[in-house]
């Protein structure tokens, strides 16, 4: 048996950009995507802090350094510019695997600039 468990996520990042004309997906700066373990065209979940929306889109790489957190298409319409979002990817583990599994947690600052990498999520915290 398999189950479905956290396997990245950037935590708090602030909406760089919104472009409903875009074709779809989320920009990501790369070195966010590397620091999370999310891959170039993986589904991620999406919550935004601000409104409550929680959707799903894949990722596309944005340049490194530059902190771009951009949804595009119709994502956008779900986000503002400014607003704090959570992004999460997953992994299926079989039974074994789950015991040595840790996600790797990305806090960034208010640019998107990496803070910290954690490999667990501390229970009741605010990050």
């Amino acid at each position: 048996m398999f189950r479905t468990l956290l396997g990245g996520k950037i935590h708090r990042a602030t909406v760089t950009e919104a472009d409903l004309n875009y074709v779809g997906s989320i920009t990501i700066d790369q070195d966010l995507l590397d620091a999370a373990g999310i891959c170039v065209h993986e589904k991620v979940q999406i919550v935004n802090n601000n409104n409550g929306e929680r959707f799903e889109t894949y990722t596309i790489a944005g340049a490194r350094g530059s902190g771009v957190v951009c949804l595009n298409g119709a994502a956008a319409r779900l986000v503002q510019k400014g607003d704090i979002v959570i992004i999460m990817s997953y992994v299926m583990l079989s039974e074994p695997e789950i015991g040595a599994h840790e996600p790797k947690v990305v806090l960034v600052d208010e640019c998107n600039t990496i803070r910290k990498v954690i490999r667990y999520e501390p229970p009741h915290t605010v990050l």
